[in-house]
C-alpha cells in the first residue's frame, strides 16, 4: 500500500508532461473536427463492357466472346460487369506468339475490397509463379504521353507436357482506380482510400494474355514480345474505356457521365 501511494503522484505528473498534454489534445480536436468517412454509392459504368465496339478496335478484331456459366464462379469474380474477349492482331504474323490476346475485364462499381488478382488465381489453378514485375506503359491521350503502371507475371505449368516444350506464359494486368492507375492490389487499395470521404469509388481490373498456336501446340511470348505488344494493345483499349465505360469521379463528389 505504501508503495502504492508514493508512486501515484508521480503517475500523475507523468500525464501533466507538456507533450502528453499537446498529443492528448490532438486527439481530442480530431474526434470532433475529422468527419466520418461517406458512405459509398454505386457508380455504374457510362455504358456496359459488353457494349464495347468492336469496330474501333482495329488492327484488333474480336473473334469470340466468353461469358462464365458456373454462377459460383461468378460470385466469387464479385461482379457481371465483365468481358472476355479473344482478340486478334491482323498487323501480326500468321505464326506470331502476340497474334492472339485473351483480354478480361472486370469492373467494380460499389469497392470494398480489390480481389481476384492474377498471382492468387493463377497459383489457385494449379500454376507456379516464376516472375513478377512492375513495367510501366506510355499511352497517348489526346497528344499527351501517359506513364501507366501495370504488372508483368510470368507463371509456368505444373502438368507434364509429354512433348517437353517451354510450358511458360506472361500475363499482365492493371487497375483503375478512381481514375488512377495501379499494378497491384495493394496500391489500388491505397488509392481506393485517397478518396475515402468522397460519395463515390469504383475500381477496375485489365487483364491481358497474348498467345498462338504452332503444330497444334500453344505458344507465348518472351517478356520483351510481350510488352511491345503491351504497348500497342493498352494505346488501343485505355483511352476507349476512359471515354466510353470509364466514370468520371470529379472533385466535390460529383459525377460526371459525359
Amino acid at each position: 500500500m505504501i508503495s502504492t501511494i508514493h508512486n501515484t503522484p508521480n503517475a500523475i505528473r507523468s500525464y501533466l508532461q507538456p507533450a502528453f498534454l499537446i498529443c492528448a489534445a490532438v486527439l481530442a480536436l480530431s474526434g470532433f473536427v475529422m468527419p466520418k468517412p461517406v458512405k459509398k454509392e454505386p457508380l455504374p459504368l457510362k455504358k456496359s463492357l459488353d457494349l464495347l465496339d468492336e469496330k474501333v478496335l482495329a488492327p484488333y478484331k474480336v473473334v469470340s466472346k466468353h461469358k462464365i456459366s458456373n454462377e459460383e464462379v461468378v460470385e466469387s469474380l464479385g461482379t457481371e460487369d465483365y468481358i472476355q474477349w479473344i482478340l486478334e492482331d491482323s498487323d501480326a504474323a500468321i505464326d506470331s506468339a502476340v497474334r492472339k490476346c485473351l483480354l478480361f475485364i472486370t469492373y467494380y462499381e460499389l469497392p470494398d475490397r480489390v480481389p481476384h488478382v492474377p498471382e492468387e488465381c493463377y497459383t489457385g489453378e494449379g500454376h507456379q509463379r516464376l516472375a513478377s514485375d512492375s513495367v510501366t506503359f506510355e499511352v497517348n491521350k489526346e497528344g499527351n504521353m501517359e506513364k501507366i503502371p501495370a504488372r508483368y507475371l510470368v507463371f509456368a505449368s505444373t502438368n507434364s507436357n509429354y512433348w517437353g516444350m517451354d510450358t511458360k506464359f506472361p500475363v499482365l494486368y492493371l487497375f483503375n482506380v478512381n481514375e488512377d492507375y495501379a499494378n497491384s492490389r495493394e496500391d489500388a487499395r491505397f488509392a481506393l482510400n485517397k478518396k475515402i470521404f468522397s460519395k463515390y469509388s469504383y475500381f477496375s481490373k485489365v487483364e491481358w494474355k497474348f498467345f498462338n498456336t504452332r503444330f497444334g501446340q500453344a505458344i507465348h511470348p518472351s517478356k520483351e514480345e510481350a510488352i511491345t505488344a503491351s504497348q500497342k494493345l493498352l494505346s488501343v483499349i485505355l483511352p476507349i474505356l476512359e471515354k466510353e465505360h470509364w466514370p468520371i469521379v470529379k472533385k466535390g463528389n460529383a459525377v460526371s457521365s459525359k
